[in-house]
């Protein structure tokens, strides 16, 4: 049984093919927006970002520990690179988790002051 027959027991309607082809089109467009998909909260690209703050945050850690035993200025200077990239890539995990800690809790008639 596919998703459109248990939408269509579940909801007691059945649809024309012309208008489940019309659902689908419509589906693949707004799929298509990103900025609608992150409004809906597609879980797809929430994966990314703390993968990659780990992933920059490792090396910039294995950066800054070479760079000072070896003493070598392109070690150093990886670090330099790496090091506001991760910051940045961090304050970009705090504020969504932040954003979605005020939209949890703004159902509660509190207005979020972040």
């Amino acid at each position: 049984m596919d998703d459109w027959e248990t939408w269509e027991m579940h909801d007691e309607v059945r649809l024309w093919p012309r208008e489940r082809l019309a659902l689908l089109q419509i589906e693949n467009s707004l799929s298509q927006d990103r900025r609608f998909a992150r409004r809906m909260g597609d879980t797809r690209r929430e994966v990314w970002l703390p993968v990659a703050v780990l992933l920059l945050g490792i090396a910039s850690a294995f950066a800054a520990v070479m760079g000072v035993r070896t003493s070598d200025p392109a070690l150093l200077w990886c670090f330099a690179l790496l090091w506001p990239l991760t910051l940045f890539q961090a304050f970009r995990l705090l504020c969504r988790t932040v954003r979605r800690h005020c939209r949890s809790r703004s159902g509660d008639g509190v207005r979020p002051w972040l």
